[in-house]
């Protein structure tokens, strides 16, 4: 019986409890919510807005969202608007709680300079709009006197909302006025005052035509594509530019042009920059802007054509390497990653390969670098390259851009020995021309296969 009584008094209590959570916590978080949202000069959805206009002093600045929510600048002109910059404006207003009221009913707003500007955010839905007015900036605290145009009370809004208020049509517009697809880009034709030079991609590499057929490093060529495509503008010259207008910035000579070829989509994009008074000005063939930009955007375009030439014999990553197969003198021998990522031999015999010499001759090939360049047309016969004294195959697993790993073979031949240089010849097999470089990686080529067994361990003492 006495059990039975305590289960009652349990479930009671529990009852209670229950009680106080829903009608005492909840009706209080209730209450507190309504309180600060009834505290709100401005209670809407960032998602609802729809459009914006910002007035102030003579001027007035629009935009709108599209279908797919992207902002486009409306007034004064018609332009591409800055994401961003758009967004945190919107965000400044569409949810407002002032610091203080000032005044329930004031009789006349002048005394606050309501309205110095005006902030007009247009909802979705048939929702009415909701305008603000705000005044002067208040000298104690740097605060701002606003009011809704359908309430009455003038409103103190924290100090905050200055760098929204601050912002200029500049600010709203998209600044990388030349975007474009750098994965696109086929060619490069590139001419300024003491440099010319021309590049091609074939596959994932990049290749100098002019002024030598050569490998080109792929970092600095991407480096440059990418300055062009994202250049900014630091003002705005002229948004439909005329002849005079491209005579008067010396466009039409410019101290650089780059032209880009894009066969996808069909498009030659040519480029022209130039100094002018410590400013540098740009335009494009496909644009019809000319912009202001930072002279930071020259330093690629003032390279030589030999920053951009590629020195390494082979380019490729030695931890990425899964095979190797090598030939010199009367060695020949063949050494694989097994699924450990341990070396084996594969060839003349069968077991394990010391791991520490196979990466020691790859990360010499790794790092071979032409000390000179043999430019076609060449002769295999002449540099010894007919019956080289030495051939390396090694075999790599790579990332590829669609990130599947991809297999591909790296085929090196080393000819003649220049003895007073120091220097001996190298072919990449994928390659036109021929390397020059230290002869120093042949001396980790091992004398005979077994040289490349691991060493015994040694005797255990008794």
């Amino acid at each position: 019986m006495k059990s039975r009584t305590l289960l009652i008094l349990f479930a009671i209590v529990l009852v209670l409890l229950a009680y106080v959570y829903f009608f005492e916590f909840k009706g209080k978080a209730a209450r507190q919510e309504a309180k600060e949202k009834a505290a709100k000069l401005v209670d809407v959805s960032a998602d609802d807005v729809q459009a914006v206009t910002f007035k102030k002093e003579d001027t007035t600045i629009a935009f709108k969202k599209d279908d797919k929510g992207t902002w486009t600048l409306t007034q004064p002109l018609a332009a591409n608007a800055d994401e961003n910059e758009v967004s945190n404006f919107v965000d400044s207003f569409v949810s407002l709680t002032p610091d203080r009221t000032v005044e329930e009913a004031p009789k006349d707003l002048k005394a606050y300079e309501i309205p110095k500007m005006e902030v007009t955010l247009e909802l979705k839905g048939g929702k009415p709009p909701v305008k603000l007015l705000v005044g002067m900036e208040n000298p104690l605290d740097k605060s701002f006197f606003a009011k809704r145009e359908d309430q009455a009370k003038v409103v103190l809004l924290s100090s905050s909302i200055k760098s929204s208020l601050d912002k200029t049509v500049f600010d709203f517009r998209q600044k990388d006025v030349f975007k474009f697809d750098t994965d696109k880009v086929k060619t490069i034709a590139l001419k300024a005052k003491d440099v010319a030079w021309q590049a091609e991609r074939k596959d994932a590499d990049w290749f100098l035509s002019k002024p030598f057929a050569v490998m080109a490093k792929k970092t600095p060529v991407e480096n440059l594509l990418n300055t062009l495509s994202e250049l900014k503008a630091k003002a705005f010259v002229s948004e439909d530019k005329k002849p005079d207008e491209v005579a008067k910035f010396k466009l039409d000579k410019p101290d650089y042009e780059v032209r880009l070829r894009l066969p996808a989509s069909n498009q030659e994009v040519a480029f022209a920059l130039h100094k002018l008074d410590e400013k540098v000005f740009a335009t494009t063939s496909a644009s019809t802007k000319i912009v202001e930009v930072e002279s930071s955007a020259l330093t690629d375009l003032e390279k030589k054509p030999d920053e951009y030439q590629e020195k390494q014999v082979a380019v490729f990553s030695s931890w990425e390497a899964t095979k190797l197969v090598l030939k010199k003198g009367g060695v020949a021998l063949t050494v694989a990653k097994d699924k450990d990522e341990k070396w084996q031999f594969e060839a003349p015999f069968k077991g394990a390969a010391d791991g520490d010499k196979v990466e020691t001759l790859l990360r010499k090939i790794e790092s071979l670098e032409a000390a000179g360049f043999i430019i076609p047309p060449v002769t295999l016969k002449d540099d010894g390259l007919a019956s080289p004294q030495a051939e390396v195959a090694v075999t790599v697993k790579e990332l590829g851009a669609d990130d599947k790993a991809k297999e591909r073979e790296i085929r090196l031949l080393v000819g003649r020995e220049d003895i007073e240089k120091k220097q001996v010849v190298v072919k990449n097999a994928s390659l036109d021309y021929l390397f020059w470089v230290d002869p120093e990686f042949l001396k980790e080529f091992p004398a005979k296969a077994e040289d490349w067994k691991p060493a015994p361990p040694p005797e255990e003492k008794k």
